[in-house]
């Protein structure tokens, strides 16, 4: 093609966008075909994640609009010949109505009429009304382990007095799919629990052992260049895995919701104002003389951190209140004077200025843990306000075990083309679902931060462990460095799996030693 061939392609390109449905008219068209996500993110070449998105607000473009447009009405129009005049009727006031947000569109889903193979036990109510997972407001129903409105009247997304968001993080679907499952044993080891994020596993996994056989064939067998290709496509992969993973999960994932201004980068190159408490410490004096310092490498951080405290609604605004165990997000606190720096690091870093800065949930938790009972290594932080949303620890969980269990396995076949494959997925998914230009599938920068986040406070606590047991915390950086005198194999086992560690480098400090060189001076 010749440089004005391309340019003819493009101008051709140009012209009035396709007009597409409001977003909740999409779904009841696919829904109605009984046409899953998979099969219609598979013909317009995108990912499930993705089609959530079209159906939620957000708006395709290009060629995929047109794509999509085209799908969508050819589904009316063949739907359209087998309605009864009501059902028409029907359709047409619901097309007239205004775009709903994810919670909105997730209340009406929860009213209406059970689907086949639906549990009807799994709508429990309460005695005591809890704050609704999608606005935060008493309800008196609890749907698969979360409290939830079932009336879209009594689901205010928006409560008054808060910036109203363009979508919701994530739109509740408490039966999703479940027409397309078989049908659960009665009992037994089979029967699913209930309340799980996750259930029926559905070998996810496969998937990165398929993608490195497919890789090494396309090669010759070239594990360098097998290796090259599947670095390359690696956040594509991770996306991938997610949406294999988040089968039969109860909530969908919205790629880009509503971020409050916090969250947003002032400029390209700039930072936002999350504080994500990064360990950047060397203890100022170690005892009198000369030490053996072994420098320890803590396996998997970001992999072990995809187990967090994750929003699962819309970010909504408070003040005033005490932290709720239930939610998670991003708070603006003061945190309390840290007393222990001569042998602890500080739990949120180190800072240039002092007063209220916005921190994550990984990290709000550690200072409240470490301000209880239990350890009383401080005051409490004061909690001025925060964006939340009712939050759950597993929302990645079934992702995060693919990952693990794929690199327990490359790590005891001696497989490093896989392990490099596996490594670079989990870090470069979490590395890229902020302001990134590499992931535009997933744009989630409050789950960016809280993963981060929660990596640094997992090194934190195992510094913990380490002073606790009598050993000499001599440095801690970032996610997975830790220093120590003393026999660390007593406290920490010693291997590659993410539950153990390894040795990154041995050095002597102390009198007429610099510490940190490798070697005595």
């Amino acid at each position: 093609m010749s440089d004005f061939d391309e340019i003819d392609s493009l101008l051709d390109a140009v012209g009035p966008q396709a007009q597409l449905p409001p977003c909740q008219v999409r779904r009841e068209l696919r829904e109605r075909a009984q046409l899953s996500k998979a099969q219609v993110a598979r013909a317009l070449g995108v990912s499930p994640s993705t089609l959530s998105g079209w159906e939620s607000g957000r708006d395709p473009a290009g060629e995929a609009r047109a794509k999509y447009a085209y799908l969508l009405d050819g589904l009316n129009a063949k739907l359209a010949t087998e309605e009864t005049p009501t059902e028409t009727e029907n359709t047409a006031e619901l097309a007239e109505q205004p775009m709903a947000s994810g919670a909105a569109a997730a209340a009406v889903t929860s009213t209406s009429s059970p689907e086949v193979g639906q549990d009807e036990d799994e709508v429990e109510l309460l005695a005591v009304p809890e704050p609704c997972v999608l606005c935060g407001r008493p309800a008196e129903q609890r749907v698969a382990g979360f409290a939830q409105h079932l009336d879209l009247s009594d689901c205010q997304a928006t409560p008054v007095g808060t910036p109203k968001p363009e979508l919701a993080a994530l739109s509740a679907r408490p039966h999703e799919s479940r027409t397309a499952r078989p049908p659960r044993p009665a009992g037994g080891k089979g029967t699913a629990p209930r309340g799980r994020a996750f259930q029926e596993p559905s070998g996810p996994g496969d998937l990165i052992h398929e993608a490195v056989r497919a890789a090494l064939a396309e090669h010759q067998g070239d594990v360098e260049a097998a290796s090259a290709a599947l670095l390359k496509r690696a956040i594509p992969d991770a996306m991938r895995l997610l949406d294999e993973t988040r089968k039969g999960a109860r909530y969908d994932v919205i790629a880009h919701p509503w971020i409050p201004d916090i969250l947003k980068k002032p400029t390209s190159k700039g930072a936002d104002q999350i504080w994500e408490a990064r360990p950047k410490w060397t203890r100022p004096e170690l005892p009198p003389g000369k030490h053996d310092v072994t420098a320890l490498d803590i396996n998997g951080a970001y992999l072990s951190a995809l187990k967090t405290h994750l929003p699962l609604g819309q970010l909504e605004h408070s003040s005033g209140f005490a932290h709720d165990r239930r939610r998670a997000g991003v708070h603006l606190i003061t945190p309390p004077a840290w007393e222990h720096d001569a042998v602890l690091p500080n739990p949120i870093g180190q800072r240039d200025e002092p007063g209220p800065l916005w921190v994550t949930e990984p990290t709000l938790r550690l200072l409240l843990r470490l301000s209880g009972p239990k350890h009383g290594l401080c005051e409490p932080p004061e909690i001025h306000e925060s964006y939340t949303s009712g939050a759950t620890e597993n929302l990645l969980e079934k992702f995060r075990i693919a990952l693990k269990d794929a690199r327990d396995t490359a790590i005891a076949d001696g497989d490093e083309l896989t392990l490099e494959y596996v490594k670079a997925m989990y870090s470069k998914f979490v590395s890229t679902m902020g302001e990134s230009n590499y992931n535009r599938e997933l744009y989630r920068p409050d789950w960016m931060h809280i993963i981060r986040s929660q990596a640094f406070a997992n090194l934190w606590m195992k510094a913990l462990k380490a002073h606790d047991a009598g050993l000499t915390v001599v440095r801690a950086m970032g996610t997975d460095e830790l220093h120590i005198i003393g026999d660390w194999r007593r406290v920490f086992p010693e291997g590659r799996s993410v539950t153990e560690v390894k040795v990154k480098d041995t050095y002597t400090a102390g009198t007429g030693t610099e510490a940190g060189t490798g070697q005595e001076q």
